[in-house]
């Protein structure tokens, strides 16, 4: 992606979110230049990925398979000095735009519409090899349990959630014609790198091509504490 993409995109998200009247933490605001000047004191921000990110899931179409994401908060199972069991998201999307199918083989999560359109969530039990099983999945919504076809699409409407499973297959859609969507995730502690199955290859991260400075950093692009305190 063009660097000028991936602004673009963190400023149409950080547009929904004030329309949608969510306040974000401190550090989500920090400018590039201002990374350059925190220190240790802002660690768990690094060492966790927490704040701005982006994800084309490595196959080079934003616009019509990716979305923007913001961590709020996790914990870390690689670190024990960080002991939060829990994680919290933002993820934005506009028409056009869909998740790649996947599943987490540790992590439970829930889905919220924060507001905006309607998502719509398409769900698999896991089967043999990590297959689409052909069976009838358990859902719970809002306090509510039933039982739908495997492929089924669940319409989540602005505040309504959805509560994923380990190893329940899982994708979004926006329901067109509805408008952009702000969805928010409350789960176990996230790990990207280990805990994330997709049905298809797909990468985590986009390639970027530096066409314009950053507006803000990404989560994997802050700068070290340590070359912060000798600048």
């Amino acid at each position: 992606m063009k660097r000028s993409e991936i602004n673009r995109a963190l400023r149409d998200m950080e547009k929904m979110i004030d329309r949608c009247s969510f306040k974000l933490p401190p550090f989500c605001y920090f400018t590039p230049e201002e990374w350059n000047e925190k220190g240790h004191e802002y660690d768990e921000v690094r060492d966790n990925m927490l704040g701005w990110d982006i994800t084309d899931f490595g196959m080079g179409d934003f616009d019509k398979v990716g979305f923007s994401l913001i961590t709020l908060r996790n914990g870390n199972v690689s670190m024990d000095k960080y002991t939060k069991p829990y994680a919290e998201k933002l993820l934005y999307m506009k028409e056009g735009q869909s998740a790649a199918m996947h599943f987490h083989w540790n992590k439970m999560e829930d889905i919220i519409n924060r507001g905006g359109g309607n998502v719509l969530i398409g769900v698999y039990n896991a089967g043999r090899e990590e297959g689409l099983a052909d069976t009838d999945v358990r859902i719970h919504s809002d306090g509510r349990e039933y039982t739908v076809p495997a492929g089924t699409q669940i319409r989540l409407c602005p505040g309504e959630s959805i509560t994923i499973q380990p190893c329940l297959y899982h994708d979004f859609h926006l329901e067109p014609g509805t408008g952009p969507v702000l969805l928010g995730e409350v789960s176990m502690c996230n790990d990207d790198n280990r805990d994330n199955r997709f049905y298809l290859p797909a990468g985590r991260f986009p390639v970027i091509e530096e066409d314009e400075p950053p507006f803000r950093l990404l989560c994997n692009e802050y700068p070290a504490a340590d070359s912060c305190a000798k600048r």
